[in-house]
């Protein structure tokens, strides 16, 4: 499995979803070139959609998590001591040298910290960052990952299992609750062990999510203002890393507010507005980003070799 990343970085991202639970497909399509690439009206998604290996630059993130691009990014290994890398046919296992650091470590501490073997790491970033041509609209500066709520097996998962087997969804069908014939200690002890991480600067999960770590979080409670509800996130959670230290092209988010999060303001997330909203009338589709919405080093990113 070692030489399967390899491999795919001679081709680009299928286009489907790219959502945990989505598959992926054993037979990438190679995207055309484009006609003309430097066309300021060119979707920037289009232009990183297309990066197949890392920029040959020193590492830094450059921007923000949802507007930017990752210089001298590095890839996670498709297999690890503790974790196994999921959707290879997307070629987005790659990132910042500190996240990669980062999730080599933690790893390696899950098994000493809950009954889960180890991690199955979703996506992380392209390979030069950037928007994607499907999916997130974060992971853009190599410091997201996306880590499955399905703990590793014992055992190498074959490429077809990777691409086609889902992540757990561990929210209850009303949306209210955790699913308790899925929901485990394991859960809650991975999430509190990656939330104590102090590079740590943000964990996303359903509010139904949070709600069950409020509930099963104990006197231990200082970890849990870092886990913040979020639309989606049932079948995953989604970690943030803050800025590298010194990267001055990095523009890290807001610290995360005072308290645990498990009052009033997690209630919100329930009402009848936010879990069965009104359909609106439809809106004039948002132009997609091009190059002049990033940061200008971004084009000296696509451009290297």
């Amino acid at each position: 499995m070692r030489n399967v990343a390899a491999t795919l970085l001679a081709m680009a991202l299928c286009a489907a979803p790219a959502l945990a639970q989505d598959k992926g497909t054993l037979a990438p399509r190679v995207l055309p070139p484009l006609a003309n690439p430097d066309d300021p009206a060119t979707p920037a998604k289009e232009l990183f959609g297309r990066a197949v290996d890392a920029a040959d630059l020193e590492a830094r993130s450059i921007g923000f998590y949802s507007r930017g691009c990752l210089a001298g990014g590095e890839a996670l290994p498709v297999n690890g001591e503790a974790w196994q890398v999921m959707r290879l046919s997307r070629n987005r296992n790659w990132g910042h040298p500190d996240l990669i650091g980062f999730l080599e470590r933690f790893a390696k501490k899950v098994p000493q910290v809950s009954s889960w073997p180890g991690l199955l790491v979703g996506d992380l970033s392209q390979p030069r960052g950037g928007p994607m041509i499907t999916g997130h609209a974060s992971h853009q500066i190599g410091l997201d990952a996306d880590i499955w709520l399905t703990p590793m097996p014992r055992r190498e998962l074959s490429r077809a299992e990777r691409e086609e087997m889902s992540a757990t969804n561990v929210v209850r069908e009303d949306k209210l609750d955790v699913d308790t014939s899925k929901w485990t200690p394991g859960h809650t002890q991975v999430i509190r062990a990656a939330a104590k991480e102090g590079a740590v600067q943000r964990i996303f999960v359903n509010a139904a999510i949070k709600k069950a770590l409020c509930r099963e979080a104990g006197a231990d409670r200082g970890w849990l203002n870092k886990v913040r509800p979020m639309y989606g996130h049932n079948y995953h959670f989604h970690v943030r890393m803050h800025c590298p230290k010194g990267d001055a092209t990095c523009a890290d988010q807001d610290p995360v507010g005072a308290g645990d999060g498990c009052d009033e303001s997690l209630d919100h997330w329930f009402s009848d507005a936010i879990l069965h909203p009104k359909p609106g009338k439809p809106g004039k589709p948002k132009p997609p980003m091009t190059m002049t919405a990033l940061p200008q080093d971004c084009r000296v990113v696509l451009k290297s070799k």
